[in-house]
């Protein structure tokens, strides 16, 4: 029979393999795993040695699963040293992750099609426009009212996310 630290460390395994899935180093996501089952703070001195990683790497992998609020730095300190504690709900780990991500997405091209948008309309509609680029630009602009049209309904995904609704919708229909 396997011991408890072996469980462990498959289950460990799995989550770096599965945050490898979505851009996270797999070293960053063994990080998350191993302090996903601490019972308590760890300091970047613990967590180095825990992972054999160098202080560069270490504080990389920590500022990088800060970010993503997957980590938490704690007010408090240990002999003057920062101290970070794991998020250990999925559902919340889920939530900022893919909030954070998709956010951005969002942000970076409805800025980008916004801007676009009255250009191309000038394009079209400017009596200067030969015939073929009016029809391109015509298509151009349809593509990107579509485009348009879905990240505003992702930004209601996020939103719901957010709000924690997603969770809340599906924890009841598990329980009907």
């Amino acid at each position: 029979m396997p011991d408890r630290s072996e469980l462990r460390e498959k289950v460990i395994e799995s989550i770096a393999n599965t945050m490898d899935l979505y851009g996270v180093n797999h070293t960053f996501g063994k990080l998350y795993g191993v302090m996903y089952f601490e019972d308590r703070a760890m300091t970047l001195e613990e967590m180095k040695t825990s992972m054999n990683m160098s202080k560069s790497n270490m504080s990389y992998a920590v500022r990088s699963l800060t970010e993503s609020q997957m980590i938490y730095k704690l007010e408090e300190k240990k002999e003057r040293q920062d101290q970070y504690v794991a998020e250990t709900d999925f559902y919340r780990t889920f939530q900022n992750f893919f909030g954070i991500k998709l956010q951005r997405e969002v942000d970076v091209m409805l800025e980008s099609i916004r801007d676009v948008i009255p250009d191309l309309t000038a394009i079209i509609l400017s009596e200067h426009t030969h015939a073929q680029e009016r029809e391109e630009a015509l298509r151009d602009l349809h593509k990107l009212q579509h485009a348009e049209q879905y990240y505003i309904w992702l930004q209601g995904f996020v939103d719901r996310l957010r709000e924690g609704k997603l969770y809340e919708e599906a924890s009841s229909l598990l329980e009907e």
